[in-house]
């Protein structure tokens, strides 16, 4: 058995669940006996992931914060029919195994998969893994290789074509966004009206339709002792969609060397390591690789920006209404301000001011 994951914690009270319910429902219908140690990753600001701990085996389990609606947010049997029609296409993702939609178990459905072993980096990666600029460079191109690869799987072959809605996906992305900021908005972060008025105003129609991750980041991959990806986790926001609005959402968490301290201050990935791509040097290899045009990369990266402070703002609306006491939430309204001017620092540069 593997050592405790660095960021594998007790579980938080409000967090907590029937442990022995969850087990025998494993031993039920997985055939997996006995009772696990449970611990909850700390990474997790949405939906709630625990490792499940088996004297010969670590799985993992995840489901909704407490209260949470199945909306597609937070809708377990979407995130695992995604994972196991992917797995034929798409050898990264974690073998699942069961979907229980009985809420007598839990309280909410959930899903358990098995956990692939490595390395997540994060904001400090360890000085064991020997990361230097050559192979940092080169991990780099073979993480943003594996969202190439995801964009390229066929969504009809594959079954995926069942969670697309038809053209129209940057328009939907845009009012949805829109209309989820305005629900989770508090009286101290700003109001984005003329981020989300430049958006409506300015948006093209949809570059081509793929399948998207929804929240690609570093921290959402897993490394094999030689820094090869394993896995990628996380797929609660994966659907159909336009490829170019999934990189520029991805590349809203891709923080680098000379970014402004408060950019620096969100980070949660080591995006600004010696060898790291810039975002710019991304889209430019991005768009070689798949031969997409990214000649109006700015409106994908004022969007990516706005996205990240409504996740931010929904979060934290949650904290401020006294929803989840996470002290990890409490200043989010800060990097929302903050995400507020990045974006009408980007207008004025698109409009030449």
């Amino acid at each position: 058995m593997s050592s405790l994951p660095d960021n594998a914690r007790p579980v938080r009270d409000e967090d907590s669940f029937d442990v022995a319910a969850v087990a025998a429902w494993l031993t039920e219908h997985a055939g997996i006996a006995g009772v696990p140690e449970v611990r909850q990753f700390a990474g997790g600001a949405s939906n709630l992931t625990y490792l499940l701990r088996y004297p010969d085996r670590d799985l993992v389990l995840r489901r909704p914060p407490a209260g949470a609606k199945p909306s597609s947010g937070h809708d377990m049997a979407r995130e695992h029919r995604i994972q196991s029609l992917l797995a034929p296409v798409y050898p990264h993702v974690p073998a699942m195994i069961g979907l229980c939609t009985d809420p007598s178990v839990l309280g909410s459905d959930f899903y358990v998969m098995e956990k692939v072993e490595g390395t997540i980096l994060r904001t400090a990666p360890s000085a064991d893994l020997g990361l230097t600029p050559e192979n940092t460079r080169d991990l780099c191109l073979r993480v943003i290789d594996l969202l190439i690869e995801l964009h390229g799987v066929d969504p009809e072959t594959s079954g995926l074509a069942e969670f697309g809605r038809g053209s129209g996906y940057v328009a939907r992305q845009v009012a949805g966004w829109t209309k989820r900021f305005a629900a989770a908005h508090t009286d101290n972060v700003p109001d984005f009206a003329r981020v989300t008025s430049w958006l409506a105003a300015n948006q093209p129609a949809d570059i081509a339709s793929r399948v998207i991750h929804g929240d690609f980041r570093l921290d959402n991959v897993v490394l094999g002792d030689d820094l090869t990806p394993r896995a990628v986790l996380d797929w609660e926001l994966a659907t159909i969609g336009d490829p170019l609005m999934d990189l520029g959402s991805s590349l809203a968490y891709w923080v680098q060397a000379d970014d402004h301290p408060m950019m620096l201050a969100t980070k949660r990935q080591p995006s600004d390591l010696p060898g790291m791509l810039t975002r710019r040097e991304i889209v430019e290899y991005y768009g070689q690789r798949t031969g997409l045009p990214v000649d109006n990369w700015g409106f994908y990266e004022v969007f990516g920006l706005f996205r990240l402070a409504v996740i931010a703002q929904q979060i934290y609306y949650r904290f401020h209404h006294g929803q989840t006491t996470n002290p990890a939430f409490e200043n989010f309204w800060v990097a929302v301000g903050y995400l507020d001017t990045r974006c009408n620092e980007l207008i004025d540069t698109l409009e030449g001011k």
